[in-house]
């Protein structure tokens, strides 16, 4: 996770990106294509929303966790072109959905504010609340990673040498809009607690999802606030 790397910059570069080059170097020996999980952190922090894949390297990452998925993409192209791997990277957005616990370092915010009204406790908004996200449901990411191995799997030519795509909706919202309809939903039972703003995170993110649409036929099925009821509904909070 963010947070991790930044605390341990030395380690997560032999977790992330020395065991991602292994995996890539196996792949390639046994001619097996791959679908693997890059990230919107690579952007690291884009100026240009919706952030198109082309925008990648004109800010560079702001955490170690953001630079390791970065130069993943470098290796997996570079293993295209001296190995012939076939891969696709998917530059996932915020994922979030049932099945994601809140009580993980791992969590993401909704996630984590979900545990925190099951069990009474206090829902952390970091800094102002003002930062966006593009929160991408569980099924979006499911579909885009079935899609994305067909794709390699029919062997288009253009997907060999490591072509990354954004998965996400292609809108975004603030910490602050979510937590304003939780608080609405479930009044006395959201209380909020402010923190710092983490280092290594980003303000803004949003997607440009059309290279994913065009060339592997990705739509999203949907949007943040069905996903939203959807979890609410897992966590028994609906």
């Amino acid at each position: 996770r963010v947070s991790f790397s930044v605390e341990h910059p030395v380690d997560t570069l032999y977790d992330n990106l020395g065991n991602t080059v292994k995996l890539f170097k196996v792949a390639a020996d046994a001619d097996v294509p791959v679908v693997w999980a890059s990230s919107s952190s690579v952007y690291g922090g884009a100026a240009n929303l919706p952030t198109c894949e082309s925008e990648r390297g004109n800010v560079l990452p702001k955490s170690p966790y953001a630079m390791q998925k970065y130069h993943a993409e470098d290796y997996a192209a570079l293993f295209g072109q001296l190995y012939g791997l076939k891969s696709i990277g998917l530059r996932y957005f915020n994922v979030f959905g049932p099945g994601q616990y809140g009580d993980s370092a791992y969590a993401t915010a909704v996630s984590a504010w979900c545990h925190a009204i099951k069990h009474g406790q206090q829902c952390r908004s970091d800094g102002d609340g003002e930062q966006t996200r593009d929160m991408c449901y569980i099924d979006n990411v499911v579909q885009a990673n079935m899609k994305a191995a067909a794709v390699l799997l029919d062997g288009c030519s253009w997907s060999d040498l490591g072509r990354c795509y954004n998965v996400a909706c292609g809108d975004r919202v603030s910490n602050n809009e979510i937590l304003a309809f939780l608080g609405k939903r479930f009044n006395e039972r959201v209380q909020v607690r402010h923190a710092p703003e983490r280092p290594g995170d980003v303000k803004h993110t949003q997607a440009d999802i059309s290279r994913a649409q065009e060339e592997l036929g990705y739509e999203v099925e949907v949007r943040f606030w069905a996903g939203l009821e959807a979890t609410l509904a897992w966590w028994d909070l609906s």
